[in-house]
């Protein structure tokens, strides 16, 4: 929340075992009709054959999967609520099918804690009418394309006009 705060945004926090998530994710988007869902925790891979395909292979990817395939099954498009999944060692192409905008760990590695808050500020600092690329927001991270990828999605900032005549 101190890192939302620093950058200005306007953020909801909330502390949910990966397990409850998709749970609870339905219940929250209808009470506080996010345009941004961060999704994240805890994850890694959890036996040493490197099957990347096998989301048996993974602490908790199955549940950022099952969140993301709830919240989008509740709705709005997703043109009109951008969603980040994963953490460390992520299966990211099943977080990626399931629904999400963007997604960690392209490279199965450890993610910096920060990278999920960067995409957010990131999406939510651009213009509505600009689309943002997965390769645009990991240019800013440390590990790069390594840490985040994704298909995109358009900026959340609202601009506007207000014209006087007196």
């Amino acid at each position: 929340m101190r890192y939302y705060k620093k950058l200005g945004l306007n953020a909801i926090v909330k502390n949910i075992a990966e397990s409850r998530q998709s749970q609870v994710v339905i219940p929250l988007l209808k009470k506080y009709n996010p345009d941004i869902l961060v999704i994240t925790g805890h994850d890694s891979m959890i036996k040493n054959d490197k099957n990347y395909s096998n989301i048996y292979n993974y602490r908790n990817s199955r549940h950022f999967i099952n969140t993301v395939k709830e919240a989008r099954k509740y709705g709005p498009p997703p043109e009109k609520l951008v969603i980040f999944a994963g953490a460390c060692q992520s299966f990211f192409e099943a977080i990626m099918e399931a629904g999400a905008n963007f997604a960690s760990s392209p490279g199965r590695i450890l993610i910096d804690f920060v990278d999920p808050i960067i995409v957010a500020e990131k999406i939510a600092i651009t213009d509505e009418y600009i689309f943002i690329t997965g390769h645009e927001i990991a240019r800013e991270l440390k590990e790069g394309s390594k840490s985040i990828g994704g298909i995109g999605a358009k900026g959340k900032k609202r601009t506007v006009n207000i014209y006087s005549s007196i």
